[in-house]
């Protein structure tokens, strides 16, 4: 009997720890399961938005047929936005019409946007600024956007207002004349073609005579609103004599590149400008930056203020790299032999 008790009593404690063992891979299993759950819920640092964001975007050009903007959608695409899912964007060009620009920025304070983008000049994000005092906006392209009052600083911008700076200051408009100077070593007459209504490109004016001064050239400074212009711009330069010209660009100065180009060549005149674009264009030289890199760069400012950044609290960004490029074809058209020490220093040559 005492056997059998004994053999009795020491069956139960066995079940117990069986009982015990199975409770406790039950519990572990639970909680794996549970954390498994919470990791597939939690979306990845890559994952895509789930929320619809609006852009808003004005510009003097039909942004859907400028590289830059291209650029911009193509970024918001690697971050994850699916436009017509997670992202729409509303386009509002203003076919270089200054006058159109309260309506175009109104129109999409009306829609309710949460980020206007100004991918054009001053007045475009001055048109922005004066419609709204709470919608984030991001300026692609401007130019002393502290002086013009866009931004208390570059580090601080304490407003509504963050983005990007597209030069570095006055120094790079003699950088382009020295460029020409290269070029041409008897050059002493250089044409300067600028749109007067942009403010910003008014005000280069005179660091730009500075900067000529320095070299010993004498400037012909020319304006031209639009494309109704060109011819007598490039008129005025040839009855004052000059030898070459810059192309002080702007968005509407931009969209009649081509023009601007095809005019270089047929009055015979060396011209140098911003960015590529001109070039392939026509125009001779271009040194500034790729102006898809701030756009690209834009769109990741746009993705920050999605997910809560505000845009005082966002530094202006500048650019740190430029490029040099030198079109060829239209040396051999103006009949010119660029100098060996141009070429080796140029970023692109095309040929």
């Amino acid at each position: 009997m005492n056997v059998a008790r004994g053999t009795t009593q020491s069956a139960h404690p066995h079940r117990r720890r069986r009982s015990s063992a199975h409770m406790t891979l039950r519990i572990i299993g639970l909680a794996v399961l549970m954390i498994l759950g919470s990791l597939t819920a939690r979306p990845s640092a890559g994952a895509e938005p789930t929320k619809m964001f609006r852009v808003g975007i004005v510009a003097f050009a039909n942004p859907r047929s400028a590289p830059f903007f291209v650029a911009f959608e193509e970024r918001l695409r690697e971050l994850g936005y699916i436009e017509g899912k997670t992202l729409a964007v509303d386009f509002l060009p203003t076919e270089g019409k200054i006058e159109r620009l309260p309506a175009a920025v109104a129109e999409l304070v009306g829609r309710k946007v949460d980020v206007i983008v100004a991918g054009g000049p001053a007045v475009t994000l001055k048109a922005a600024q004066q419609a709204t005092a709470t919608i984030p906006i991001v300026m692609v392209a401007s130019v002393d956007p502290v002086g013009a009052g866009f931004v208390t600083s570059l580090a601080r911008p304490g407003g509504n207002v963050t983005g990007f700076s597209v030069d570095t200051g006055d120094e790079i408009v003699g950088k382009r004349l020295e460029f020409l100077k290269e070029t041409l070593p008897n050059l002493s007459r250089v044409g300067i073609l600028f749109n007067p209504d942009v403010a910003s490109i008014r005000n280069r004016l005179a660091s730009t005579r500075e900067a000529a001064r320095a070299l010993g050239l004498m400037l012909v400074p020319v304006e031209a609103r639009g494309l109704d212009a060109l011819e007598q711009a490039f008129a005025t330069m040839v009855g004052e004599r000059a030898q070459a010209f810059v192309v002080l660009a702007d968005a509407v100065l931009f969209d009649y590149r081509g023009q601007i180009g095809v005019a270089a060549v047929r009055n015979r005149l060396p011209a140098i400008s911003t960015n590529r674009e001109f070039t392939e264009a026509g125009l001779l030289l271009t040194y500034g930056i790729d102006f898809r890199d701030p756009f690209r760069r834009s769109a990741v400012v746009v993705d920050k203020i999605f997910k809560g950044a505000k845009p005082a609290d966002l530094p202006v960004e500048q650019p740190t790299k430029f490029e040099f490029v030198i079109n060829l074809k239209t040396a051999k058209g103006l009949g010119l032999d660029v100098p060996p020490s141009l070429l080796a220093r140029a970023d692109e040559v095309i040929e």
